[in-house]
């Protein structure tokens, strides 16, 4: 796991937060993907307590889930 991240049952229900924080690192990745820009997020109006190592962190999180991200579809046919 990345010195960044970390995954504790007792910490928002075992969703991926920052290591020292309780902000899930899908609030970065949403805000990333709703055109918030890196330094907008670092800013004063989101989290000044990071860094742009931990958006770095939560990107490469994200990417590595993808790659093993397996996908099964269920095939439910009703008689």
């Amino acid at each position: 796991m990345n010195k960044l991240i970390t995954v504790d049952s007792n910490i928002q229900h075992g969703k991926p937060c920052f290591r020292g924080t309780r902000i899930p690192i899908y609030v970065v990745l949403e805000l990333l993907e709703g055109g918030v820009k890196p330094d907008q997020i670092l800013g004063e109006d989101y989290y000044p307590q990071l860094s742009l190592k931990h958006i770095q962190a939560a990107l490469h999180f994200a990417v590595e889930s993808a790659k093993n991200f397996e996908y099964t579809p269920f095939d439910y046919k009703s008689s």
